[in-house]
């Protein structure tokens, strides 16, 4: 039978990972509300963007831009964002487990992956893939000009045609106990699938398609990549207070277990050195 301080150690120990959970807790509701605030802002004009452009490049020629140019070529990158940092449940690698489940599938391609955040980086880093590029530390002050960065990039290695296709794979927020794992092509611009019995209209352009394709595009492609990264980070905060709330919770539950244990060790050291007196009185 362990000793009364031991327990209380123990308990401590436990008290002391309780306020730090709950703090973990705190901050990530704090930073979940500015990084809702900016998905939610960016989520309409970024599928409105997506949804027109669509349409446009359905009613194009594949030579109308290069971005719309459809290969069936062996080069395919994958673009995965990934957290920084862990204790956020099963955010990281439930995203790591389907990006493999992603690459197995095309074992016959040749296959690059782009990661971003630490914690997929290092997950890729063992493995037989190539990483073409990394970035690591963007969550930590996420701004637009990052994700345009990376988006340009990714836009001239496809028009160099070092690259075929692009895929995007992210964490999609949907509330703060849930996340859906997206994979999405990034390049070439995927088209809209027009009905059969949709009559063959076009847009009236002012000014010129090419003009429209050449500015539009390229911030189109930017736009997608910045929605991704900050979808991700809301799912990221969402999951890592969902988690450090079930980590206080169970700590709670550990030192009522462990408070109670201690109550019966005490009562049984008490009960023998009561018996232990008795006994020596009767002598």
């Amino acid at each position: 039978m362990p000793a009364l301080v031991d327990i209380r150690r123990r308990i401590r120990s436990v008290k002391n990972t309780q306020q730090i959970t709950k703090a973990m807790k705190m901050v990530s509701a704090a930073k979940l509300r500015r990084a809702q605030d900016a998905m939610f802002a960016a989520r309409p004009y970024a599928r409105k963007m997506m949804e027109v452009l669509s349409s446009m490049a359905a009613r194009a020629e594949q030579t109308a831009h290069p971005l719309l140019e459809q290969r069936e070529g062996e080069r395919i990158l994958l673009v995965l964002v990934t957290a920084d940092k862990g204790l956020c449940g099963g955010f990281n690698a439930n995203i790591l487990r389907t990006a493999v489940r992603f690459l197995e599938e095309r074992n016959d391609k040749e296959l690059q992956l782009e990661p971003i955040g630490r914690k997929g980086r290092d997950f890729f880093k063992r493995r037989r893939w190539k990483i073409r590029n990394e970035h690591v530390g963007l969550f930590q002050n996420l701004k637009f000009g990052a994700a345009k960065a990376i988006a340009q990039d990714l836009i001239q290695a496809y028009t160099a045609h070092e690259l075929d296709q692009v895929y995007v794979l992210y964490n999609e927020f949907k509330s703060v106990i849930q996340q859906r794992i997206v994979v999405e092509r990034l390049l070439p611009i995927e088209k809209l699938a027009l009905s059969p019995t949709e009559p063959a209209l076009d847009y009236i352009y002012e000014p010129k398609p090419a003009d429209i394709f050449a500015a539009m595009l390229p911030r189109h492609v930017e736009i997608q990549v910045f929605r991704a990264l900050l979808e991700s980070a809301a799912a990221e905060h969402g999951a890592r207070m969902s988690a450090m709330d079930a980590a206080s919770n169970n700590a709670s539950d550990m030192i009522e277990r462990l408070t109670l244990y201690m109550n019966k060790v005490r009562q049984a050291a008490i009960t023998k050195e009561i018996i232990e007196v008795v006994s020596g009185a009767s002598s």
